[in-house]
């Protein structure tokens, strides 16, 4: 048999890195997996200005700091996708999408959050092409265009500020009668001409002719109205991407995972940590508790 590995952790985000990080310096063997960028949904973010011990700093810098203090402590990496978990009375047997099996003692879930989509008929086909969830990623594909986003928390107002400087025109459609970003990045934009605001919204329908994709179709206060535009943001929110996991530990009605503070699942050899567990608050400070209390938690399962 290959290596059984003393914690296996899915998910490189902050809460997975720092689970890592805890579980190492506990003599632990670790193994951390991740399907797409070690630091999360943070590495999309060019300015962070939350983290504490950190005035300014990128996401995505933040990520390569916390990926290479684990390696310096002896943590081994793996990109691949966890399909699915099997166990019995020895170890989890993890199956991958690409590599063979992993083996574990003991399994932290930190898999965090997808992004939200509004379901809408065209949708999927349109996804990275005309609709974006990443300014950072996708903002050049629109230098002197017409763009809507989509959202109005703190995250849509991050992406707005983006985007504002290099597109000709952005409209901000938000589902609800107010705005729910702080108010700081609210007074970013609210004075900038190239920016409207549409509150009250509901969209209907992306608008395609002949195959071309020309613009949305929206309810504002129950008037229906149509925006031309080149392409969509969606900073609609995030859900937990936890599905594959729910025959070993409770999801709530929301599915996100059941634990309390310090990760403890309904099931003594998995733990969870970060934006995937039931919680009021989802944060980069909060993931990095979640992941010390999550790898503490399972270091005591191993040692006793």
């Amino acid at each position: 048999m290959e290596k059984i590995y003393d914690i296996a952790i899915v998910g490189g985000g902050p809460a997975g890195l720092t689970a890592a990080l805890y579980g190492l310096r506990n003599g632990k063997s670790v193994l951390i997996i991740e399907r797409q960028v070690f630091g999360g949904q943070i590495a999309n973010s060019p300015k962070v200005e939350n983290i504490p011990g950190f005035v300014e700093i990128s996401g995505d810098e933040y990520g390569d700091l916390l990926l290479q203090q684990v390696i310096k402590q002896g943590g081994e990496v793996l990109f691949d996708e966890v399909l699915s978990v099997e166990e019995d009375k020895e170890y989890l047997t993890l199956k991958l999408d690409i590599e063979e099996d992993v083996y574990a003692k003991t399994l932290i879930l930190a898999t965090g959050t997808v992004h939200r989509h509004l379901n809408l008929e065209n949708e999927e086909q349109l996804i990275g092409k005309k609709i974006h969830f990443c300014a950072v990623c996708d903002g050049n594909f629109y230098k002197d265009k017409k763009v809507v986003l989509i959202g109005g928390g703190n995250s849509a107002f991050v992406e707005a500020n983006l985007l504002a400087d290099s597109v000709s025109k952005l409209s901000i459609l938000q589902d609800m009668p107010y705005f729910t970003a702080d108010k700081k990045l609210q007074d970013a934009l609210l004075n900038n001409p190239k920016i409207d605001f549409h509150l009250n919204t509901k969209v209907l329908e992306y608008v395609l002719e002949e195959n071309e994709f020309k613009g949305i179709r929206y309810l504002e206060n129950e008037e229906e109205k149509f925006i031309e535009c080149d392409g969509v943001f969606l900073a609609i929110g995030l859900i937990p991407d936890n599905d594959k996991f729910k025959n070993l530990i409770k999801i709530d009605e929301r599915g996100y995972f059941v634990s309390d503070e310090y990760g403890l699942t309904d099931n003594s050899r998995i733990f969870v940590a970060g934006d995937c567990r039931n919680k009021k608050l989802r944060q980069v400070a909060t993931a990095i508790s979640d992941g010390a209390n999550a790898a503490i938690s399972a270091c005591h399962y191993l040692n006793y």
